[in-house]
């Protein structure tokens, strides 16, 4: 007696934590933004440059992880060498790589470019994924600010050609020189120092006592994750809280950023700390600004950045917008930031014998998508994209016709519209289905219509073009409207028969009532 061996069990279709599928909308609506900041960026003069995937670990840095060994942070790998690899965390790191590599042959002050997905080896929850998209420009081999004030005003453009109104977004600006200063004289360095930074770097998210906790032994999160904090004194903590946490430490004063805290001041040796110098950078930058026509309303300084990453020297950014949204727990917040960045003066000399100054800043393509999303830019609106036309097969068994039904499909791709630009997508369907699945394959597809030629219209030289958003309003329709003239009138343009060689102006009539 035989024993039917079981079926091999089929593999289970499971995304990775933390990683997300795109569909053609997103796609297509993410491909038209980026044409649009990468217009924003030529114009400043930018070029672009692509850098791979995957990093030696110690070009990276420990600036990154929280420490410098593998895989803290970044996905790492050993190659056959035994040398360590990780897909990159950002796009700076590899940009100060690159520059070092090809230093003599690069014009500098070098401006570039570039987009493409990083990589965080975190725990993923909302709005937090393991692989994103960044969109960067940087300016590398100038130490003036001038060109800290050029990145801002290129920020702001750039916010403002993708659609976002002007009040809606702001630049705001600060100098990591004042807060280094104060922690230097704190004598607070190293990993603590960087957890300090990303404390403050998180005012705006969490509470004073939250905050708090992180700047001491540490906090446990909703998700029941500890995030090991900076260990700091009480007396740390509660100098970091007031200056820092509490209310502003800088004020704008006529555009200027000046110290207000006698009680703050009092702490510090004016005499080593670099406070002042990161001031006076600041001042600059602001003349700078307001000299090329951008007000407070667009550009402004702001005590609260401190931007998280260690490596950061001098001028920091943040690009904020400040319509309001409502987020997951129901309430009513300002959507907050979607691209930030800073000068770093130190990154690009790791490599190089001389220091190679550098500024910058970097996007977050998603989370701006879903702010133009918010505003509803034009950008993102799928109407934005070429109608599509689906060319069925009637005959699709037998191979006889399908040249037939080709050169229908080729004639649509290379037509035309009145401003000389393609006129449709054209898809010719392929499958083995009959008439009614190819409907519901053109409906499924969002196409505007369908050409249909069976045996009757090719003996007659004709084609049938059915307007399928015309003929879904017609179906949706109540009796009574069913039974009117005008109704009927509607169903002959819904559905009507043209010569073979008149397809493209019947398209053309019919992606006119909608496009």
């Amino acid at each position: 007696m035989s024993v039917d061996k079981p079926a091999p069990a089929k593999l289970k279709a499971r995304q990775p934590r933390g990683f997300v599928d795109r569909g053609p909308a997103d796609v297509a609506a993410t491909e038209r933004m980026l044409a649009v900041i990468r217009g924003s960026f030529s114009r400043y003069g930018f070029d672009p440059v692509e850098t791979p995937f995957v990093e030696y670990t110690d070009a990276l840095g420990k600036f990154l992880p929280d420490q410098d060994r593998p895989n803290e942070g970044v996905f790492s790998f050993q190659d056959d060498d035994e040398q360590w690899l990780s897909l990159r965390y950002d796009l700076t790191a590899p940009l100060a790589r690159y520059v070092a590599e090809n230093y003599d042959a690069l014009p500098k002050p070098y401006r570039s470019y570039r987009a493409g997905y990083v990589f965080r080896n975190e725990k993923p929850g909302p709005g937090r994924f393991r692989q994103f998209m960044q969109f960067d420009a940087d300016i590398v081999g100038a130490g003036s600010v001038a060109a800290d004030a050029e990145i801002c005003m290129l920020a702001a453009d750039t916010m403002e050609a993708l659609g976002i109104q002007r009040g809606d977004y702001v630049v705001k600006v600060n100098n990591r020189k004042v807060l280094d200063g104060f922690l230097e004289h704190l004598k607070i360095e190293g990993p603590q120092k960087l957890a300090v930074l990303r404390t403050i770097d998180k005012a705006d998210k969490l509470d004073l006592v939250e905050l708090q906790k992180l700047l001491g032994e540490g906090r446990r999160d909703e998700s029941g994750d500890f995030t090991q904090g900076a260990k700091l004194g009480e007396s740390e903590i509660d100098f970091i809280s007031r200056n820092f946490l509490m209310g502003p430490l800088l004020d704008a004063v006529d555009g200027a950023a000046a110290y207000t805290s006698e009680r703050t001041l009092k702490y510090l040796d004016s005499n080593r700390a670099i406070w002042p110098e990161g001031l006076d950078e600041l001042r600059q930058i602001d003349d700078l600004l307001r000299g090329a026509g951008y007000g407070s309303d667009r550009v402004r300084i702001d005590h609260t950045v401190v931007r998280g990453l260690e490596y950061y020297t001098g001028p920091v950014y943040e690009v904020e917008l400040t319509f309001p949204v409502t987020n997951e727990d129901g309430q009513v917040v300002r959507f907050g930031s979607v691209a930030g960045g800073g000068r770093y003066d130190g990154l690009v000399g790791r490599f190089r014998p001389e220091p190679v100054p550098a500024t910058g800043f970097s996007i977050g393509v998603s989370r701006l998508y879903t702010a133009l999303k918010a505003v509803k830019s034009p950008i993102v609106d799928s109407r934005n994209e070429l109608p599509l036309v689906v060319v069925t097969a009637m005959d699709n068994k037998s191979p006889e016709f399908m040249p037939g039904y080709q050169a229908m499909v080729s004639a649509l791709r290379q037509a035309k519209a009145a401003d000389d630009k393609p006129l449709c997508r054209a898809d010719l369907y392929l499958g083995s289905s009959g008439f009614n699945a190819q409907m519901k394959y053109a409906d499924r597809r969002g196409a505007v219509c369908a050409i249909i030629q069976g045996s009757s219209e090719r003996d007659a030289g004709t084609v049938v073009i059915k307007d399928l958003i015309l003929g879904a309003e017609l179906a949706a329709a109540s009796r009574d409207v069913k039974d009117s003239a005008e109704h009927k009138a509607k169903q002959a343009e819904a559905q009507f028969s043209v010569p073979v060689e008149g397809l493209v102006e019947g398209v053309k009539t019919v992606l006119a009532r909608h496009v």
